[in-house]
């Protein structure tokens, strides 16, 4: 089947209207386009759609869950041929996460992440923890702390609010 003019453009935004309903695996409560994992959907002359997306690490154990919900739900609706290509360049940064993604992480009781550090150039070596503004998504006190740089996921570290002595996850900044 050969996809012409409007035709195309038109499965094009039907792809990516389904491509961006795909809830990460890791919190489902983020879809890719909201997790800024979703980078792009095309549909090719044949029909086939092309899905890119970058991974918020090298690495990530979720990208095949990824890859799979994304040709499965494409397929489900209606795509015979469903590519998804991962795009590196450029690195994915948390500052990527849309207003609503934040918005859902912060309803889910987990921390959303600042901006990102911009550096140009080598990266300096720190072996200590990041410090970082976070603040307790249930209360909103500032006063925290970190009980463990890594959490759940590679992309989280774990803090308590030492006001209202909840534990919670932080998405780290990258």
């Amino acid at each position: 089947m050969e996809t012409v003019g409007t035709d195309r453009e038109a499965l094009r935004e039907r792809a990516y209207d389904v491509a961006r309903t795909v809830t990460d695996p890791e919190m489902p409560m983020l879809t890719l386009a909201d997790l800024g994992v979703l980078r792009g959907v095309d549909v090719t002359d044949d029909g086939a759609a092309v899905v890119a997306i970058t991974p918020t690490y090298s690495g990530c154990p979720a990208m095949a869950t990824m890859r799979d919900d994304l040709v499965h739900r494409l397929t489900d609706a209606g795509f015979t041929e469903v590519r998804v290509k991962v795009e590196l360049s450029p690195a994915w940064s948390s500052d990527w996460i849309s207003e609503r993604g934040r918005r859902a992480l912060a309803d889910a009781g987990i921390s959303a992440p600042g901006p990102a550090r911009r550096t140009t150039g080598p990266i300096a070596l720190d072996l200590l923890p990041a410090r970082r503004a976070v603040s307790c998504p249930r209360c909103g006190s500032a006063e925290v702390e970190l009980t463990s740089e890594f959490g759940p996921t590679s992309c989280k570290a774990l803090y308590r609010c030492t006001g209202c002595l909840e534990p919670f996850e932080h998405v780290k900044e990258i």
